[in-house]
């Protein structure tokens, strides 16, 4: 016995579990019995496949449903009939006349189920591309970001050196200044000053 599948749907069995639930509505047969040889030949639980039907593939073959019935009606009809009260080339007659436009909407039918998949399909990839389209976006602009990050870092670490010689050179320029100062005041002989490695001024003797 084979497992039972739980995956999703595919077009092909969406039509044959449609064929097959007609076919017993046509036929005066229940959904049930439908939906249990439909979960044979797909390996797949009656059940799963009453859900499928109602939820989703019904909708689609609402005018196959209305024509299966009058289909079934018209064939109880004809069971009732003796078949002595009707001439035979003219049952003969009508019966290639409803099978022809039996066959001529259930073709329809299925190339309009056709024709929606086809679009929902184009919509579907048209949206998997916008999809793409918009990672990759996403993605160039995360990288954009980690950059100008990392260059505001190095410029906010450029910034502070700046700073700090600003200030040490602002340092240097006052000490200056008040050592002038004091030296103009004393009226003492110039001295001569040179800067330590520590960048310090002091006098040289």
């Amino acid at each position: 016995m084979s497992p039972t599948r739980q995956d999703a749907w595919s077009q092909d069995e969406d039509l044959l579990l449609a064929e097959v639930v007609l076919r017993y509505i046509r036929e005066g047969g229940t959904q049930l019995q439908a939906f249990e040889e439909v979960g044979k030949r797909l390996s797949r639980t009656a059940a799963a496949c009453g859900f499928r039907w109602n939820s989703y593939v019904r909708k689609q073959y609402k005018s196959g449903i209305e024509l299966a019935k009058k289909q079934r009606k018209e064939l109880k009809n004809q069971a009732a009939i003796p078949s002595g009260q009707l001439p035979q080339p003219v049952l003969n007659s009508t019966t290639h006349l409803q099978e022809e436009e039996n066959d001529e909407l259930n073709f329809q039918a299925v190339i309009h189920f056709l024709q929606r998949l086809y679009k929902k399909a184009e919509i579907s990839e048209s949206i998997q591309e916008d999809k793409e389209k918009s990672y990759g976006k996403i993605k160039e602009l995360e990288k954009q970001t980690y950059y100008l990050a990392a260059e505001n870092e190095r410029l906010e670490k450029n910034l502070k050196a700046i700073e700090e010689d600003y200030r040490s050179l602002m340092e240097i320029m006052e000490r200056a200044r008040k050592m002038v100062v004091l030296q103009d005041g004393d009226r003492e002989p110039r001295a001569k000053y040179q800067m330590d490695k520590n960048g310090n001024l002091e006098r040289v003797e």
